[in-house]
């Protein structure tokens, strides 16, 4: 694993301030968002420092309760998260977001935080507009398969399956947006495809641990 490719996939999640863009901005604006996307991918993108390749005698790592202070969002991480902040334009003003993500052996896992009813986009644009969005972070492409309706304690939600081609070859991910009568909330699982079995044990572990008041 390289420093480059830890630095893709944890800016997939701390760029996701960005990646919805897409489907935020109203159709007139639309095509502004790919220049402003890039931008805010840019800015956000962390320099994790270089981890060891994981190997199956590593010992998991302790879950870090994370919470998103002005909402009382909460979520079981595996270790000490990073990190970000933005907003994301709309028109007569901007959407704050944060973005929590750890980087881990096996790949990158997180939840993101929108300011903003649930309700105001649908859970499809936001999804494509986080794909069509991706591509601008540099990571490669991506793709959705496997998208499918369900529900979060009686909340909306949107779950899909990601597989990408990268840099270092064929990655793989999940991802869950769930509509909030205050929030859009986003989490998050992406990696090497390789580590599919663990990537899955990930997001399933954090979307079982993420609560929302």
């Amino acid at each position: 694993m390289t420093h480059r490719s830890r630095t893709q996939r944890l800016a997939l999640l701390s760029a996701s301030t960005a990646l919805v863009t897409g489907g935020l901005l109203p159709s007139a604006t639309a095509s502004a968002a790919p220049a402003r996307a890039a931008a805010v991918a840019a800015t956000a993108a962390p320099t994790p420092t270089p981890t060891p390749t994981s190997t199956s005698s590593q010992p998991a790592r302790a879950a870090v309760k994370t919470t998103d202070p002005p909402s009382g969002i909460t979520a079981q991480l595996p270790g000490k998260a990073e990190v970000r902040m933005g907003a994301i334009p709309m028109a007569g003003g901007s959407v704050d977001t944060r973005v929590y993500g750890v980087e881990t052996p096996d790949g990158a896992t997180g939840f993101a935080v929108y300011d903003m009813p649930g309700d105001q986009i649908p859970l499809e644009d936001a999804l494509k507009g986080f794909v069509d969005a991706y591509g601008l972070t540099g990571g490669g492409t991506l793709t959705t398969e496997n998208v499918r309706k369900t529900t979060v304690d009686g909340r909306p939600a949107l779950d899909a399956d990601l597989t990408g081609e990268g840099p270092e070859g064929p990655a793989v991910g999940s991802i869950r947006f769930i509509s909030d009568d205050d929030h859009l909330v986003m989490a998050l699982t992406y990696g090497p495809e390789a580590k599919d079995k663990d990537l899955d044990a990930t997001h399933q572990q954090l979307l079982n641990s993420l609560q929302i008041p």
